[in-house]
């Protein structure tokens, strides 16, 4: 019985598909956090770029140590308890941020950071191959852009809610201002500002618990993997995902995309500050970048597959990525003419162009996720949940580019440090032509490669 068979006969589609929508979006306001989050442990922490960035590094460093042991816990939960779980060690890191708060501890707040990126690393081990396997693979990239809406929306909102309840009422917070206060006035202004930090995360904290309870009574079916001829049990071993090409290098597609993701999405701020913006924009830019990546979303939805294919937009999302980027290296930090003939227009404070064309990076990015997944995924049969697994792996672009980045911002130009993005697009481009294609190593056919075939 097949993976849809099993889901008609369970029910509907509908409410499953409606509340792991529900968890995107909660995973997609604690991840795009951290785009707010950077430039405030900036200030209160007295970081360097480079400092900064580590706080991007040590939440997705958690998908690459977490990953293979969150993918054996759900072998054996099954995929529904395993999002329970999830929700239930964010909850925790969320409490973690308390101390880290209280004392303006860097290394804790590293610690904490990497305690929610281990929840969401089960979350999205479990939630990416089940909508996968909702319904026929040729609509699963437009089942993940829902899904991605609900995650890319939460985006807008998260730093938004971050300023409204951690920056509201506090004043005198600019790099300028705070420089001008004697030590003892500026450790005091600090220590009030990260104690804004206690309450949103408690009550975070608190939200999610009560949600990871709900997960367990929640009714949704709990599918299995399909079996796929030639494949025993006793031959699902990890090195057996080594077999397939397409999905070897479709990890290394989404480490290069989640790489250029976070770049584009925590670093703007950083961009933000270099062009002098006040800290009160700076904070909210991350919600720049995520608007686009919502249109880009909603054109996906409407798009895949009646008018273009996966492969097409994965194409043309890293064709638009080197574009956007080359103009973010040679565009304006002083004329703010793009924002004032666009975003101005919905009361949105006004940006260089520069910072502009990195918020244009989230459209150019927006069609990656949700077609790398289903391309590097197709024909694995049992061996889904390992190969979810060393995808979820991949995420750790987002430790390592992003630092990288922050490297070349501290010894150089930011602007023109947007040029490590370069060659990520080169490879998703690669991925696009022709990784995803690749059914074997050196001309010699897997097992099921063949079977496809014949």
């Amino acid at each position: 019985m097949t993976d849809q068979k099993t889901t008609q006969a369970t029910g509907s589609v509908v409410v499953p598909m409606a509340i792991i929508a529900g968890l995107f979006f909660i995973f997609g306001f604690v991840t795009w956090l951290n785009g707010a989050l950077i430039p405030f442990l900036q200030t209160i922490c007295d970081l360097s770029a480079f400092q900064a960035m580590l706080v991007a590094s040590a939440f997705y460093a958690a998908y690459t140590f977490m990953a293979l042991p969150m993918a054996y816990i759900i072998e054996r939960t099954g995929y529904k308890n395993g999002m329970a779980l999830g929700l239930f060690i964010v909850a925790a890191g969320a409490l973690v941020f308390i101390p880290a708060a209280y004392g303006r501890d860097f290394t804790i707040f590293l610690l904490a950071q990497f305690i929610v990126g281990s929840g969401l690393t089960i979350l999205q081990t479990a939630s990416n191959p089940y909508v996968v396997k909702l319904g026929p693979p040729e609509s699963a990239a437009v089942r993940i852009c829902i899904m991605g809406l609900l995650n890319k929306g939460a985006g807008v909102v998260a730093p938004v809610v971050f300023t409204a309840l951690v920056l509201s009422g506090i004043t005198g917070v600019s790099e300028a201002e705070l420089a001008l206060l004697p030590e003892v006035a500026r450790d005091a202004k600090l220590n009030d500002l990260a104690g804004q930090l206690v309450s949103p995360y408690i009550g975070m904290a608190i939200a999610l618990a009560v949600l990871g309870v709900g997960m367990i009574f929640a009714p949704i079916p709990d599918l299995e993997d399909e079996v796929i001829e030639g494949q025993e049990d006793g031959d699902i071993r990890l090195s057996g995902v080594f077999q397939f090409p397409h999905l070897v290098l479709g990890a290394l597609a989404l480490f290069s995309y989640v790489g250029v993701e976070v770049i584009a999405g925590d670093a703007i701020g950083l961009l933000g500050k270099q062009a002098g913006l006040d800290s009160s924009v700076t904070s909210l830019l991350t919600s720049y970048t995520m608007i686009f990546m919502v249109i880009g979303y909603a054109i996906g939805v409407v798009a895949i597959p009646r008018f273009i294919s996966q492969q097409v937009a994965l194409t043309g999302s890293a064709i638009l990525g080197i574009i956007f980027t080359f103009c973010v290296m040679t565009g304006s930090m002083e004329n703010q003419l793009m924002s004032a003939t666009t975003l101005s227009l919905f009361g949105m404070p006004e940006i260089p162009n520069a910072v502009y064309f990195v918020a244009l990076l989230g459209f150019a990015n927006a069609m990656c996720w949700p077609t790398i997944w289903p391309l590097s995924l197709q024909g694995l049969g049992r061996y889904t949940s390992k190969g979810a697994a060393l995808l979820i792996m991949g995420i750790a672009g987002g430790a390592v580019l992003p630092p990288i980045y922050g490297h070349f911002a501290d010894s150089g130009d930011g602007q023109l440090a947007y040029a490590v993005s370069l060659p990520a697009y080169l490879y998703i481009l690669f991925y696009a032509l022709k990784g995803h294609k690749l059914t074997c190593w050196g001309g010699k056919k897997t097992a099921q490669s063949a079977a496809k075939q014949a």
